[in-house]
């Protein structure tokens, strides 16, 4: 039989809690009154063991279990709700209805909570404290998740670990994550997943490594390429998309992604240290060259304009060569006077 997920859900209008809850009370008191004086209605004697009305006494009896037994099971129907909390509940297996409006409500006794998430993490602490005591050590809760029936519609973050991956061109890199997300749908988020956290935490591991695969660390230069390091936004943005159709049927809604660690591999990252210096060593010299091609042209331009000296094409290559390793130079030139000609 296939899985039916829940597409439509059913927002309750609970009664008034208050209401309810002093209807169980006068229920209980009223029973228990009704009983005393049936008790002391329905005897006579000194000693009061006499019975004289045997079908009062039988009434006040039954009147007596029915609100001992009432009362509390109407409070177990009472429901409080927090701001930005939801409550998905069930009735004998199926479900009831969601309850998003915070306040103090009462809904059918028999309702029962359900959030599988919680009932994991608990599972998980319960483990943890057994095998701290079998242990003789303390253990903390390995997973950051409340072990409450009620579902939380705050907004919360995911922090995804540093995953080790290959870019489009092969190269090893580590890049992580961080989601910021929330539950929008409470009936979904409970019932069509088993525990929301976890699905969300694969999906988002999932689209990290094909995003890092689809995509190079960096662009060839001169390409229009998007690349890892370069269009970090762009790829963020194409990861939110593709994330938030996965968590979809899960009632979750993607706030924002964004790309908080991105580095080559630690084997390889020397090498591409190297070849990112050499590169940037390039881009700088090719800058200094095309300055120092203009300033020269400059400076014959103005010497020819205004008539300072006339230079033959001997002398304009010897001005050149000068000029060009003066401006082109690690190291401050060393001027050498020449006190005669050149000839």
């Amino acid at each position: 039989m296939e899985n039916t997920k829940i597409t439509n859900e059913k927002l309750l209008k609970p009664a008034s809690g208050m209401l309810m809850f002093l209807v169980s009370l006068l229920l209980i008191i009223g029973g228990t009154v009704f009983f005393v004086l049936g008790i002391i209605n329905s005897t006579s004697g000194p000693d009061g063991n006499t019975v004289d009305n045997p079908a009062l006494l039988a009434a006040s009896i039954i009147v007596f279990v029915i609100a001992i037994i009432t009362g509390p099971i109407l409070m177990i129907g009472l429901k409080i709700i927090h701001p930005n909390e939801a409550l998905v509940l069930t009735l004998f297996g199926k479900y009831y209805g969601t309850l998003y409006e915070p306040g103090f409500f009462w809904v059918v006794p028999f309702c029962t909570a359900i959030n599988p998430a919680a009932e994991k993490a608990a599972e998980a602490q319960t483990n943890d404290v057994l095998s701290s005591f079998s242990s003789g050590k303390s253990s903390g809760s390995s997973k950051n998740v409340s072990t409450k029936k009620k579902v939380s519609l705050k907004t919360l973050t995911l922090a995804n670990e540093k995953q080790k991956v290959n870019d489009e061109t092969g190269n090893p890199i580590e890049i992580g994550t961080v989601v910021i997300w929330k539950v929008e749908n409470a009936t979904k988020a409970v019932l069509n997943v088993e525990d929301f956290y976890e699905y969300l935490s694969i999906q988002c591991d999932a689209i990290t490594r094909n995003a890092a695969r689809h995509y190079p660390y960096d662009a060839v230069e001169g390409s229009d390429e998007k690349s890892l390091r370069g269009s970090s936004q762009e790829i963020a943005d194409i990861m939110q998309d593709e994330l938030q159709s996965k968590v979809e049927d899960a009632g979750i809604k993607i706030i924002d992604v964004r790309i908080t660690h991105l580095a080559y591999a630690p084997e390889i990252a020397s090498a591409m240290l190297q070849r990112q210096q050499a590169s940037a060593i390039i881009d700088a010299r090719q800058k200094i060259v095309e300055g120092a091609v203009g300033m020269v042209q400059m400076a014959l331009h103005q010497l020819s304009e205004n008539d300072i000296v006339e230079l033959d094409e001997e002398r304009k290559a010897a001005m050149v060569s000068n000029l060009l390793v003066v401006l082109c130079g690690n190291k401050d030139a060393q001027p050498i006077v020449n006190s005669g000609s050149i000839y």
